[in-house]
């Protein structure tokens, strides 16, 4: 059955566009309150990030969960794996988060976590379906939910965090300089980085619900890079506005993307012996990340965009390590979900383990070129699959002799084609690209 208001992750837009308006939230919290009281009792935990718009939206939830009879708990600003891992501790039925990631203030949307802290089973999301298309009712009085504030939520979730290196790790010496996008991590993560003996400087921790993630964190990596410079940092971490994707900078101010981070905590696993099964990717992780891992005979394979169908792959197979390069990375061994302060620890202990700078750390992998063109498409056609477009396509691989490849691509979220060319010259695979994307553009015509 096809979703009607879900997505890959939840559901988001822009905020006061619908379904991102308190009335539509209000019927979202209630069908939810309805979907998981069908289980039995029923607690749902409601987490935020920083914009501004997250009032508004908590209270809509709030309202709906009790109108249904589901009691709340409010975390207030917490980072999305953190809302994950709290579920799980107080044994609640579901998780909520309000954030649109590292999207700007005037997005915002809405996930949930099962009770386990996985993304919801298909069957409760289709369910919460149908119930936004049913009337809204109320339980009586007597029954409905209560609220309450669990005050304690940063704390645990600092030593949670902690918890995923050993009780005697010190990284006492190393001065790093920690971008928390004006987002959810603000408080959370300089305190972790700080507990285990590291000199933290902080950047963008003062959210005034507008500022989140602009020009800052993840998606707005310049400032990281002068700081780190500056200030003669060992390195540099950059969060996104919700803390699920970590990206850092070496000491010369390099990025360091998800792809070379997953190559560094799969070299340290595998050294220790605790690397099990192999590595999950997606179709857009570097062809250098697969090489390299291969190097070390560490199996590789690649799943759909979307940490959701990293983790569907790496559940299927049993392994416990993989992520985007856009810096959702995965430590199952760890948690259950994209937990970006867990991932930038899991680096930070491979360092300590070699000995080494996170310049030297990263050098195992040699990232090839690639290039990435955006092309606009309207209308019913799908170029991707268009004979012209295919046909292109194999000219283009069959020219790079299996030193390269192509991925065509629609946007999840715009009308968009990507077209995606990799190998080893910079300047045939960006000729490739445009080449291809133009015949995208003359079948979109």
């Amino acid at each position: 059955m096809s979703r009607k208001y879900f997505g890959t992750d939840g559901i988001r837009g822009r905020v006061g566009e619908y379904p991102i308006t308190p009335d539509f939230v209000l019927k979202l919290g209630w069908a939810a309150g309805m979907a998981f009281r069908r289980q039995g009792a029923c607690r749902i935990l409601i987490g935020k990030d920083t914009r501004i718009s997250g009032y508004m939206f908590e209270s809509a939830l709030e309202a709906g969960l009790s109108a249904a009879g589901a009691d709340v708990q409010l975390l207030g600003p917490m980072p999305t794996p953190a809302i994950a891992y709290l579920t799980r501790t107080f044994q609640a039925q579901a998780g909520i988060v309000i954030s649109a990631s590292h999207n700007p203030h005037d997005d915002n949307g809405i996930k949930f976590f099962s009770g386990k802290g996985t993304k919801l089973p298909d069957e409760i999301e289709l369910m919460i379906e149908e119930l936004l298309d049913a009337p809204m009712t109320v339980v009586e009085s007597a029954r409905l939910g209560k609220v309450s504030r669990i005050n304690d939520a940063a704390g645990r979730y600092i030593e949670f965090c902690k918890g995923s290196v050993p009780s005697n790790t010190s990284f006492a010496g190393l001065k790093l300089v920690v971008d928390c996008a004006h987002g959810a991590a603000y408080k959370v993560a300089p305190s972790v980085f700080r507990e285990l003996g590291a000199q933290v400087s902080v950047l963008a921790a003062e959210p005034n619900g507008l500022n989140i993630n602009h020009n800052c964190g993840s998606t707005h990596i310049a400032a990281l890079q002068a700081a780190v410079v500056e200030q003669h940092a060992d390195l540099g971490i950059a969060f996104d506005g919700d803390a699920d994707r970590v990206l850092m900078v070496d000491h010369t101010g390099a990025l360091v993307d998800g792809d070379e981070l997953m190559f560094i905590i799969a070299r340290d696993l595998q050294e220790r012996g605790k690397l099990v099964g192999g590595v999950v990717g997606t179709l857009m992780s570097n062809l250098g990340l697969e090489l390299a891992l291969s190097d070390l005979g560490i199996p590789f394979v690649r799943a759909k965009v979307g940490d959701r169908y990293v983790i569907a792959e790496l559940l299927e197979r049993g392994w416990q390590l993989g992520g985007e390069n856009s810096g959702h990375i995965v430590c199952l061994q760890h948690t259950t979900t994209g937990d970006a302060i867990i991932a930038a620890l899991q680096v930070l202990l491979a360092m300590k383990h070699r000995g080494q700078t996170l310049a030297e750390a990263r050098q195992g992998v040699r990232k090839c070129p690639q290039v990435l063109v955006n092309v606009r498409f309207s209308g019913d056609v799908d170029p991707v699959s268009h004979p012209a477009v295919q046909d292109a396509c194999a000219r283009v691989t069959e020219k790079m002799q299996g030193r390269g490849r192509v991925l065509l691509r629609k946007s999840g979220t715009e009308p968009l084609v990507r077209v995606m060319v990799e190998g080893d010259d910079e300047t045939q695979v960006r000729g490739y690209a445009d080449e291809l994307a133009k015949v995208v553009a003359e079948v979109c015509a």
